[in-house]
C-alpha cells in the first residue's frame, strides 16, 4: 500500500475513521470496522487524496494571484 500524502493529526484521523463507519452504517447499511475503515482511509488519502490535495493548492493560487492583481488597483499614478 502506498504511503499517505495527507499527514493527519491522530483527532483527525480518530475522526474521519468515525465519520467513514457511521457514512457505510447509515448508507450502505455495513458495519465497517476501525481496521476496514482505516484501510479506507489510507487509500483515499494516498489515491484520491493528492487531487483533491493539488485542486486546493489551484484554488488558493488563484484566489491569490486575484488579490495580487487588486492590489495594483489600488496604486496611486505619479504626475511626471
Amino acid at each position: 500500500m502506498k504511503q499517505a500524502v495527507i499527514a493527519l493529526t491522530p483527532e483527525t484521523k480518530k475522526l474521519l475513521l468515525s465519520n467513514l463507519q457511521n457514512y457505510y452504517s447509515a448508507e450502505r447499511e455495513e458495519e465497517l470496522s476501525e481496521f476496514q475503515a482505516g484501510l479506507l482511509l489510507e487509500f483515499i488519502l494516498s489515491d484520491i487524496g493528492v487531487y483533491i490535495y493539488n485542486q486546493a493548492i489551484a484554488d488558493a493560487q488563484k484566489l491569490m494571484q486575484q488579490k495580487t492583481d487588486e492590489l495594483f488597483t489600488l496604486e496611486k499614478r505619479v504626475k511626471s
